[in-house]
Formats: C-alpha cells, structure tokens, sequence
C-alpha cells in the first residue's frame, strides 16, 4: 500500500512590513498589460484601494477596479466579476482585502480566460490550471485565503455556502504586509482573528493532518494568545498586528494542506441562511463544537492546552478536553463576541433544517475525527443557541 501528501504552496510569499511598496516591480515583472484591482466597498472608502492604485501609477499600466463587494460573496457576484474584467481584457488580477475580496481575486484569475460554466460554479468539474496570474495582499489577518486552495461563496438559491477548492487558486505570489492590516476594526479583528485560530486548532486535529501541517497549526496557536486581545483592543499595536498576520499565515497553510472540519460544516449555513459573517461563526460555534469532538481527540487537547498556555494535562489527560473549551468560550467574552446563536437572530424553528444542511458537507465532516450524525449535530445547534456548554 502507498501512502504520500502533498504540500502545496503560493508560488511565492513575501512577508514584512512595507512588503506592499514591492508590488510596482512584480507587476513590472509579470508584465502586465492591463490589471484588474479587486477590492471591497469598505477599502475603497477607507483610501487603501486608492493607495495602491497610486502605487502602481508610475507603471503607466491601465487599471480595472471591480469593488461592488460587500459582505461575503456570492456566485452571482463571482459571475459579475468574471465578466466584466473580461470585457476589460485583464491579463493580471490583484485582490486586496480579506477573505472575500481574495477569494473573488483568486477563482476571477483561474477561470478568466475560459467559458465559465455550471460545473466549475457547482463545484462538480475541478478548476484545472490558474487562467493569469494572481497577486494577493490580505488587509485582515483571520482567512489565509492568500495561500489556501479554497473559495467560499453563498449559493443564494439553496441559501447555504459551498467551497471550491482547487491548487489552480493558489496565487502567483501572496504579499503579507501586517501594515495593512493596522486600519481594521476592532470587530473585524476580534472575529478573524478567531477564524485564524480555528484553521489552526481544526487541522490540527483533522483526519489529513500530517506532521508537517502540524508544525504550522501548532506555531500558529503558540503566537494566537500572546497577540489577539492587543490587536483587538490596540489596533495601531504594530507587533501584535505582525504576530496576527504570522497566525493568520500560518494557519491558513496548514488549512490549506489538511483542511478543516466540524466548525467549518456548522458555520456554512448559518452563513448562507442568514448570512452570519463566516469569522463570527466560527468563534462562536468553536466551544461547542469542541464539547463534542474533543472526546475523540484527547491527545491533541493535551498538546493544544500547552500551546495556548493554560496548562500541562499529560498527566491527566481527560481535563484537557475541558479546559480547551472552557478557553475557546471565554475567548468570546474577552474579544467582545457573541456567545449564542439568539444574539445572531436565528430562529430556535430553523435548528433543525440548519443540521439537515450541515450534515451534508461531507468534505468537512469527514475530515473531523468524529462521526457527527444529523441528531449531534442539531444538539450542537441548541447548546450554541442556548450559550451554555
């Protein structure tokens, strides 16, 4: 029997602050002739799309904003992009921003050049080869989406969230400038921030990891402690925010490679219900998802307590379990994030369909060492409803 992994990786990443400024000389490099700038409604306001346009001036290279990105996406808006950068005939895409922004940036790159059709949107035909090329700059420090494999983006009409994943959206080259990411709101900051942890904590544990995706997950939780609350509650904290953009980086490699599970699964409809934003959704769903799946997993609770400092339980393994979750919980309080699902507004009525969809997400829960049924997962559901572990 053969067994091997495969590692995969952005064909380069830069990493520091001011990294931004060496953007001009990738573009000078590539060779673009036309580029296509993807960015969010939010930046744009905030002077950070104009910034780096101003950047890229003294190229003389036409520039091509697409910025009708609020919220996360859809694959409608995915269509919109697609199309109208096409008509633009770009021959290089940059996305700056979060998650959305980037995941917009990077499957607009891969399919581009060709017929967009239902299978690669559904998900059912795997995107091949990466169309142009691709340059991503994270503006928050929570998805990774500069070095994953993944897009996410809400199926309106089933109204739940579906990923594509593909080594075709790995970026030409991924620039982290932790600079960019001073301007984010504390909100924002408190609930990607989270989501980082939670890249890092479920491919820890998942069924794919392999020691070398540990060794990334394992540096991310070490850094996560010592940086989230002071990038939460001092934004223009220069260190804390470089130490989030190694957790965020991090993470989002081991993601990547051995994927994510259980929280993810429950988060999808919650998100493409009710359109609760995918970082808050995982921080709260985390605690309680944890409750159930840590029974399965007692060693890496172990290993994860020491990590995140709040103990040493190799002596007394079946604490650990406990303890985990009782620091993922009181993380949410500490960070200023809701703690149950009625915060959210959903409806007790909608538990049930939310699990029947949950369950379906077979790619996320078979990654997760423990076999959640419909029924767990709808106990999940009510205990994050209620708040109580």
């Amino acid at each position: 029997m053969t067994m091997y992994h495969d590692f995969k990786m952005p064909e380069n990443v830069r990493f520091g602050v001011g990294a931004h400024k060496s953007l001009p000389d990738e573009v000078r490099r590539i060779g673009a002739r036309k580029i296509g700038l993807i960015s969010d409604k939010g930046l744009e306001k905030a002077g950070v799309v104009d910034k780096i346009k101003n950047l890229l001036e003294s190229l003389a290279v036409p520039i091509a904003t697409f910025t009708d990105i609020q919220g996360e996406p859809s694959f409608s808006l995915l269509r919109n992009t697609i199309d109208h950068l096409k008509q633009e005939e770009c021959d290089l895409i940059i996305g700056i921003g979060g998650g959305s922004a980037m995941d917009v940036a990077k499957t607009t790159a891969a399919l581009i050049p060709i017929e967009v059709d239902t299978d690669y949107i559904s998900g059912t035909k795997v995107i091949e080869t990466r169309g142009i090329p691709c340059i991503l700059l994270p503006t928050t420090s929570g998805t990774g989406a500069e070095v994953t494999m993944n897009a996410i983006f809400a199926d309106e009409e089933r109204e739940v969230k579906r990923g594509l994943v593909s080594p075709a959206l790995l970026p030409t080259l991924a620039i982290v400038d932790p600079s960019l990411t001073l301007s984010c709101p504390p909100k924002v900051t408190a609930a990607s921030g989270v989501d980082a942890f939670t890249h890092a904590i479920e491919s820890y544990i998942a069924v794919k990891a392999t020691p070398l995706t540990k060794i990334y997950a394992e540096k991310a939780m070490k850094l996560f402690p010592n940086y989230i609350t002071k990038a939460v509650h001092h934004g223009n904290d220069l260190e804390a925010r470089i130490g989030m953009s190694w957790v965020s980086h991090l993470a989002g490699v081991s993601l990547a490679n051995a994927g994510v599970g259980a929280v993810h699964a429950l988060s999808y409809p919650l998100g493409g219900k009710y359109h609760i934003e995918h970082g808050v959704a995982n921080a709260l769903l985390m605690p309680y998802v944890f409750d159930v799946i840590g029974k399965t997993c007692m060693a890496e609770m172990v290993d994860i307590a020491t990590l995140i400092g709040i103990g040493d339980y190799s002596n007394r393994p079946f604490e650990a379990q406990g303890a985990v979750v009782n620091y993922l919980y009181h993380l949410l309080h500490d960070l200023d994030l809701p703690i149950s699902l009625q915060e959210l507004g959903i409806k007790e009525q909608d538990l049930p369909q939310l699990a029947v969809e949950a369950s379906k997400i077979d790619r996320l829960l078979l990654n997760t060492p423990n076999k959640l049924t419909e029924q767990k997962i709808l106990n999940i559901y009510q205990k994050a409803f209620n708040g109580k572990i």
